[in-house]
């Protein structure tokens, strides 16, 4: 998106699915976007926290959580941050892996798996994407509950997710574009979050990992995959 910009900087442009748009050069502030671009965040934050106590509710014999993340971007700095500071509460031993290639992957998650009561978060990126299948096989070949940020993760076979609501926020992003249209400029429309996120369990999976899921957990679930 940032090349378009710089080639059409009086274009208007709405940005959906975007970690970091601050960071990223696309607007001054989220309150008020200062040029020709605004749009939606993929998520808040805090979320981030909230992945680790849902993986802690889900696997109670869990002490350490390798968080994988792209380094080179200020939205893995910024999930792996809160991460960190959530996990004393919940008596976490967090562990980082890289996402920059395959071979690097499999070398971290192997390496971690040596010892027991391991579990991994996957943090929302670009190389999460790339690496989805692979991440999702060594997380079943190490016995490793692991919790994504997209349903798209567990319904091709990982345990858990939470996370925003992908088609909801294509609607919001039309409905920018709809306001645009009729004279209104990105500058006055604030960057949003997601107001809606989804808890999506696969059971096959957490029956595979020996895994009984809570009632109380199920109960909250927005899809329960079987």
């Amino acid at each position: 998106m940032a090349p378009l910009m710089r080639l059409k900087p009086n274009m208007p442009v709405v940005f959906n699915n975007v970690t970091d748009p601050v960071s990223g050069g696309f607007v001054e502030s989220l309150a008020q976007p200062g040029g020709n671009a605004t749009g939606f965040t993929r998520f808040e934050y805090t979320l981030a926290g909230k992945w680790l106590e849902l993986l802690k509710q889900i696997s109670p014999g869990l002490r350490r959580v390798a968080v994988c993340r792209d380094s080179d971007t200020a939205g893995g700095i910024g999930q792996l941050a809160v991460i960190q500071s959530t996990a004393p509460s919940v008596g976490i031993d967090v562990y980082v892996i890289g996402l920059r290639d395959a071979r690097e992957i499999e070398q971290a998650v192997a390496s971690f798996a040596r010892k027991p009561n391991g579990g991994l978060i996957l943090t929302a990126s670009a190389p999460s994407v790339t690496h989805r299948e692979l991440i999702v096989a060594l997380a079943a070949q190490y016995k490793l509950p692991a919790i994504y940020y997209r349903r798209s993760f567990v319904a091709g076979g990982g345990l858990l997710s939470y996370g925003y609501d992908l088609v909801q926020q294509f609607r919001d992003t039309a409905g920018y574009v709809n306001r645009i249209l009729k004279g209104e400029r990105p500058a006055d429309l604030p960057v949003q979050a997601p107001t809606k996120y989804e808890l999506v369990i696969n059971l096959k999976t957490a029956k595979g990992l020996g895994l009984d899921v809570p009632p109380t957990l199920l109960a909250r679930a927005d899809e329960v995959i079987e």
